[in-house]
């Protein structure tokens, strides 16, 4: 858990900052009407929200994306006028005349423009909604690619031209000039639950801290010899807490140990799954919903976010065949189902799944207009979960096992004691890994846990930057430690433990590894970075993902965070994470609830639902070219359908655009 300790090593250089700003104050006493009235609507008072809404940057330098045109190709009117005025000013991304009006006041705008038909964006959503019931664990498994053209022109940024806030000051040539003045500042300084909204604390400080290009290393290692393709010993993975494992990438990392000469084991599998310590969590202590994939606990080696695919096939006979990614070794998984005439609604709900100790038990009849459909569920021990797909991908390979799969939460032990004689499975471990498979980047992990607010991703990246970032780890290395790895992500190990000497004399085994990391050990070095870097007080965070009741952030925190982020080198990174309003991610749906709205292609979001809970923060271009930090979070005691608040902060993005 994060205290609330105030560092206030800052205050005396953002006075000095505030004092040279030159953009105007703009404060206002009470909420703007279109805010107020939606709060009205939804049955909301002004005490149940907070609002920061804070310019930054300069409006002839700034560092969002390019504004998305989102047209109406049904109206061959509006789109010839649409297309003039995008031609005029180069900067709008209007579907109605009262969104063209705000532009035609900023003829000066200077942003190119990309343009999607509204009808494409339905498209492509109503595809993903009709075959699945969980689109964003779909489009975040699957890698589904987004509706956003694939010649995006993506900004390139000058890493010379970040702002530090510590020198800024100083530096009268820095391009960019961050303004600290709220444009709307209400109640910015209360401590609010954010669900997903969370998610933007260690997704940003994992790109300060260990680089927007930072992968993790899986290893694999043997014990014992290989011999005409056969490894007398044991195969051991070493997990490194990457978030994005799917089952097809564990399938390529297991390709790399066959194509490395092993075929047959006589042995077990190790999963050595200790980087994380004591992370799992009880999947029905939130809601009693322990079967929804959000509610997946991080691992060390966590593999499909622990989460099973089932698709289903109708077939003639009043049956349903059901295909599953990824299979599960010597686990029974029931292949049909038989179907009923019915409305479709959500086939999770309908086959009412269950595991059991050897098999997934179905106690419904599926709707027969599900046709082609698919839904996921979460198994609930990652480490059984890894042990199953491990062997049954090392079997789909052609390979064979004599022992078993073991997942375990501590390294292996070099010198493993047998019931057999000695023989050639006592052979010590390789002394250097046989594969070092590569994850994802971060930069494409971090897409992923903010465009499709995935939980347990942003859980696996708040852990490692426990485990992984440099100035949280011992200094010196063994003598046993010398040689650099060149795939190693970190310069320094933590010292290995008296069990651990024996095996470092033979192997290194935890050569290029960082130190074990827990939930107390993550969250204090988060709290650390803020501290450091920040000067409102530290949010108090029990994990990363928001997905918590505990938690509590104010709208002062997130808006420091993103005005800091916006002048960061990885920036880009960072706001190409964020759902597009009214286009893609968790915010496509804004303009269907608000369709006249500016907002609509010129906002990056990252949203947050609970229940009694809604939230949004992220960045909007205002059509006068200015950008804006945006965060509203609302909180109320009253039973609250997010539907009905989340107009109260489309109005609040909508506001921010026009200006």
């Amino acid at each position: 858990m994060l205290s609330f300790n105030q560092s206030t090593k800052h205050l005396s250089v953002l006075a000095l900052l505030s004092a040279a700003l030159v953009t105007p104050v703009h404060a206002y006493a009470a909420l703007p009407d279109a805010i107020r009235s939606a709060l009205s609507r939804a049955d909301l008072t002004d005490s149940d929200i907070s609002i920061v809404i804070t310019p930054v940057g300069d409006k002839n330098t700034s560092r969002l994306p390019s504004p998305i045109q989102v047209t109406d190709s049904s109206d061959s009117n509006k789109q010839s006028t649409q297309a003039a005025v995008a031609k005029d000013t180069a900067t709008d991304m209007t579907t109605g005349k009262n969104r063209s009006s705000h532009v035609a006041d900023h003829p000066d705008q200077q942003s190119a423009l990309i343009t999607i038909e509204q009808r494409t964006i339905e498209k492509h959503e109503q595809k993903i909604h009709a075959y699945t019931d969980d689109p964003y664990t779909y489009q975040s498994v699957e890698s589904i690619p987004t509706v956003l053209p694939d010649d995006t022109p993506k900004l390139t940024h000058n890493t010379n031209s970040a702002v530090d806030t510590s020198r800024t000051v100083n530096n009268e040539s820095t391009s960019i000039k961050i303004s600290f003045s709220p444009l709307l500042d209400h109640q910015s300084d209360i401590p609010r639950t954010p669900a997903s909204t969370m998610k933007l604390v260690p997704s940003f400080i994992a790109l300060d801290t260990l680089g927007a290009d930072f992968v993790w290393y899986t290893r694999v290692y043997h014990t014992g010899i290989v011999i005409g393709g056969r490894l007398y010993g044991d195969l051991i993975i070493q997990g490194s807490g990457d978030p994005k494992m799917t089952h097809e990438r564990l399938k390529q990392l297991l390709y790399k140990v066959q194509a490395s000469g092993i075929r047959h084991i006589d042995g077990d599998i190790i999963v050595d799954s200790a980087i994380f310590k004591n992370v799992s969590e009880d999947p029905a202590a939130f809601d009693n919903s322990p079967l929804r994939p959000y509610n997946a606990s991080p691992d060390g080696f966590l593999v499909n976010f622990s989460t099973i695919g089932i698709k289903t096939y109708p077939l003639e006979n009043g049956q349903a065949s059901l295909v599953y990614k990824p299979r599960l070794a010597s686990y029974n998984l029931p292949d049909k189902i038989n179907t009923r005439e019915a409305s479709c609604g959500q086939a999770s709900y309908s086959l009412a799944p269950q595991w059991q100790a050897e098999q997934l038990t179905l106690n419904a009849s599926l709707p027969e207009r599900c046709g082609e459909h698919v839904f996921y569920v979460a198994y609930p021990n990652a480490k059984e979960f890894s042990a199953y797909v491990v062997a049954a991908k090392w079997q789909a390979l052609g390979n064979t096992l004599s022992g078993k799969v073991i997942s375990q939460e501590t390294p292996y032990h070099n010198h493993k004691i047998r019931k057999t004689a000695p023989s050639l499975t006592a052979i010590a471990m390789s002394p250097l890994p046989i594969v070092s498979f590569p994850s994802l980047n971060l930069t494409q992990q971090i897409h992923d846990i903010n465009h499709f607010s995935n939980n347990v991703m942003a859980e696996q990246v708040a852990l490692s930057i426990g485990a992984y970032d440099k100035s949280e780890m011992a200094p010196a290395m063994s003598a046993g430690e010398s040689i650099s790895d060149p795939n190693s992500t970190s310069t320094s190990n933590k010292k290995p433990s008296a069990q651990d000497d024996s095996q470092k004399s033979d192997s290194l085994y935890q050569f290029g590894k960082p130190h074990t990391t827990d939930y107390s050990s993550a969250l204090q070095t988060i709290d650390h970075w803020w501290q450091a870097n920040l000067s409102t007080p530290s949010p108090y965070l029990t994990n990363g993902s928001g997905l918590c009741r505990s938690c509590t952030i104010t709208a002062a925190n997130l808006a420091e965070l993103l005005t800091y982020a916006y002048g960061h080198p990885s920036f880009a990174a960072y706001v190409d994470s964020l759902g597009i309003a009214g286009v893609s991610g968790t915010i496509a749906a804004h303009s269907e609830r608000l369709p006249e709205s500016a907002a609509i292609g010129r906002a990056w979001i990252k949203t947050g639902t609970l229940n009694n809970v809604t939230s949004m923060a992220g960045y909007v271009k205002g059509v006068s070219g200015q950008d804006y930090v945006v965060v509203g979070i609302i909180n109320t005691e009253q039973a609250l359908n997010p539907y009905t608040a989340r107009p109260v902060l489309d109005a609040m993005l909508d506001w921010t655009a026009q200006r």
